[in-house]
């Protein structure tokens, strides 16, 4: 018998894609996908310019030359606190030995007192809060010496002294701890900045170092061409000075053959112009060394440790900072100085010369960099001030 044909409907199978489709459905995608991420990327930031890079550099010298007062600041705000602590405590440590003698004296009344049946617990007195309170409340006061009388009146005074003392040493030693964490901060932020500035100098190549150093000669000559011109303008003022001087003398002193050659300092008798010589003898000797911020010499200095240490020499005492010399002595303009005047830069005063003429100072310029002499144009000036 012939097999029956089947009426089953056949099975439909879904067909796969070929891997070809498959790669390149996935490759479009993923063009996609990164064509969507160029779109929404933030663009690469552009170089700094070699000049944009000085003036960030130099921007961050002054931070942190601002820095370093503040750190000079700290330091002998730090130092002074010290020193009262210390003073206290030796002051804390004598008052109780005072205090301790006095109950000592206390001790040996209430012990005889006990010893002859006069009082019990001796106990009772010796731990008592005040001993004053408990010879009232015990009705003892009218029964003891004036001796009795004065020794627990001096312990009470010393008590409450001591007292006293040991809460003015707790609040000194909480404003010691106050300059110490001043003086932490301000010496973090003087070593960041100086850290951003050689970060950035590093970053540069050999051609931009080149121009960058071409730049600082360009900018170092218009400076040496400024104190050039003031230089002329101080010979000049001292001709008429000179003149004008020769004139009256001639008008109101009898031609005698002699002449008062005068001090030509502007200043009272020369006395001004006496320390200042001794002034720049100092800072001259100083040429050479090494800026060091916070330094003070003899090896090495700071901006305003060189100009404390100069009038020091000539028996001017300056305060450390440059903040606090600014108000020392008398303001005088740019056109009226004198060789030891101090010149002060930048508009947060972070910087500080000695003036020796010409245009020209003495400083501690920045790290790096050593003593030496340049034209107080070199930067903004502030003010100046004459010392004494």
């Amino acid at each position: 018998m012939p097999a029956l044909a089947s009426h089953r409907k056949p099975r439909s199978r879904t067909a796969k894609p070929s891997p070809a489709v498959g790669f390149t459905t996935a490759a479009l995608a993923g063009v996609t996908l990164l064509s969507t991420q160029s779109a929404t990327a933030a663009p690469a930031e552009p170089k700094p310019s070699i000049e944009e890079v000085q003036k960030k550099v130099d921007d961050l010298y002054r931070q942190a030359g601002s820095a370093t007062q503040e750190y000079n600041k700290a330091k002998e705000a730090t130092a002074e606190k010290r020193q009262e602590v210390d003073q206290l405590l030796d002051e804390a440590a004598k008052r109780t030995e005072k205090l301790n003698e006095s109950r000592r004296a206390l001790g040996n009344y209430a012990a005889a007192q006990y010893r002859t049946g006069s009082v019990t617990p001796t106990a009772a007195l010796m731990f008592a809060d005040s001993p004053q309170a408990y010879f009232d409340q015990t009705q003892l006061m009218d029964r003891m010496t004036d001796q009795q009388r004065t020794a627990v009146s001096e312990y009470e005074t010393e008590r409450a002294a001591a007292a006293k003392q040991r809460a003015e040493a707790t609040k000194r030693l909480e404003s010691l701890t106050d300059s110490q964490e001043a003086l932490r901060t301000s010496k973090q932020t003087v070593q960041t900045k100086l850290a951003e500035a050689r970060t950035l100098l590093s970053k540069l190549t050999a051609e931009e170092k080149a121009r960058l150093a071409a730049i600082e000669r360009e900018r170092e000559e218009e400076a040496r061409r400024k104190a050039e011109a003031k230089a002329e303008a101080e010979a000049e003022a001292r001709a008429r000075a000179e003149a004008e001087r020769q004139r009256e003398e001639r008008e109101t002193t009898p031609d005698t053959g002699t002449t008062d050659p005068g001090t030509g300092t502007g200043t009272d008798d020369g006395t001004y112009a006496a320390k200042a010589d001794k002034v720049l003898a100092f800072a001259r000797d100083q040429i050479g060394k090494p800026y060091v911020w916070g330094a003070t010499g003899p090896s090495s200095y700071d901006c305003s440790g060189l100009t404390q240490a100069a009038w020091k020499a000539a028996g001017v005492d300056l305060p450390r900072t440059t903040w606090d010399q600014v108000n020392v002595g008398t303001r005088v303009a740019t056109a009226d100085l004198l060789p030891g005047d101090l010149v002060f830069f930048y508009d947060d005063i972070s910087h500080v010369g000695i003036y020796i003429g010409d245009g020209k100072m003495i400083h501690a310029p920045k790290p790096g960099e050593n003593v030496r002499e340049e034209s107080i144009y070199y930067m903004p000036i502030y003010g100046s001030v004459r010392p004494a």
